[in-house]
This record gives structure tokens, sequence and C-alpha cells, in this order.
């Protein structure tokens, strides 16, 4: 049994590891699961969002059998708010370094990135701030032609998005003049934009979304892990992926 099966079984084919409240994880074959952002009401990033995610990152590295991961939310309004510490400041300031050395949710992201599986963003509703950054840590993107927001907004309050990790990433997807765009003007973008810039592979018709995607990850569930390993390694080779 690999890392991400172990758990208690739910109708036979997803579970609730380890007690997760703001994630829900279904394996839907040995090669392919998706995990579900469930946090009400609009899916706010906390330190239990964090730890949580970290932790299913750590599985997802290594489980041999694992291909894709597809990341939607229940909420089809917000697929993933900006970072929240209102609750839980002291948590927040707490968090231990990760693995990569680097503060806990540039860790968690860095290790997506990096892990030799392939991951999809389903993207249905609001993704700003730091839910922008997990989506761009992702490998792939689809997002609802009709229902998609996605920005980052945090120049317009003060602080530079996502310490700086980020604009690697958001520069080498969109280019350096729009990226500064969607930095500096600090507003949101609608699916078709998005898909214009760069920002998402592509918007799909908000209801084909989750069959097209399934249709994808279906697809690289039945490939060779192996295979897609080191496809993604030399990809992010020729690339210089950012640590960050």
């Amino acid at each position: 049994m690999s890392a991400v099966d172990a758990g208690p079984s739910n109708n036979g084919r997803g579970f609730e590891p380890w007690g997760w409240t703001h994630v829900r994880l279904d394996r839907l074959s040995p090669s392919y699961c998706r995990v579900t952002f469930d946090h009400p009401p609009i899916n706010t990033i906390t330190a239990t969002t964090v730890i949580e995610l970290a932790e299913l990152v750590g599985l997802i590295e290594q489980d041999p059998d694992l291909n894709v991961v597809v990341f939607d939310s229940a909420n089809p309004h917000f697929f993933l708010a900006h970072y929240d510490p209102e609750h839980d400041p002291a948590r927040t300031a707490a968090l231990p370094a990760g693995p990569t050395g680097m503060n806990a949710w540039i860790d968690l992201l860095v290790r997506l990135s990096r892990a030799p599986v392939v991951s999809i963003a389903q993207i249905r509703g609001r993704a700003r701030g730091a839910g922008s950054e997990f989506m761009l840590a992702c490998d792939l993107r689809f997002a609802s032609r009709e229902n998609t927001v996605i920005g980052q907004s945090e120049v317009a309050t003060g602080p530079v998005p996502g310490g700086g990790s980020m604009i690697p990433r958001l520069s080498r997807l969109v280019g350096r003049g729009r990226a500064l765009e969607i930095l500096l003007v600090a507003d949101d973008l609608d699916g078709p934009r998005a898909e214009q810039y760069g920002y998402v592979n592509r918007t799909i018709a908000d209801d084909r979304l989750e069959d097209e995607v399934e249709e994808i990850a279906w697809r690289l569930a039945g490939f060779e892990h192996d295979a897609i390993a080191r496809t993604k390694s030399y990809v992010d080779r020729v690339e210089a992926l950012p640590h960050a």
C-alpha cells in the first residue's frame, strides 16, 4: 500500500487522512487522486491549511504509484482565497521551516512544483493572493471561462506578493510586462484575460470544466510514472524553474 493509500476507506474510493479539516482527498485510482479545498466560508488559507497541505505534499513525494493530482474546490465561488492569519497569528508565526529550509508556505509550494507527479489546478471562482500563488505552483491550470477571478492584490495594500518568491514563476508564464501589470495594477483578471496572458493554460466552459480536466487526468494516470517524473525534471532544468 502506497503512502497516500494509508488511511480509512470512504466507500472504497477515498479517505480522510489524519483528521484533515481544510482539504479532502479522494483516491480515484492508484495513479490519480483529487484534492478538494473545503474550508468555509471562502477557503481562506490559515496555519491549519498550510500544515495539512505540507503533509499532503509529503505523501505525494513518497508515493511511487501516483501520477496526477487535481486540486479543486467545494465552493463554486472561491477556489482558494488569500492567507488569513486573523484567527491564529501565533500558530502562523510558529510554523517551522520546511525541508527546503524555506518558510512553511513557500516550502510546500516549491516541493509541489518539484514533485514527480503532475499537479493540476481546476479553477472555478476566486483565486487571489496566496490562492493565486498556489495555483501558480501547480504544473497545469485549467479555469472556468465564465466563473474565474484571479490576481495578486498585495501591492495595493503594501506587501510584496509572496514575499517576492512567486514573482519569477509568474514572469516566466506571462512575460515581464504582463507580470508587472498583474502585480502593480493589482486588479482582478477574468478567465478569458487570464488565458490571453498565459496565467492559466486555458479556459473551459464552466459546465465542461470538470469533464475535460477528468479526461486529461485519467490520460495522465495511464502513463508510466518514471516518464512523467523525468519529463518534468527535464523541462524544469531547461526552464530553470525558480526555487520558489
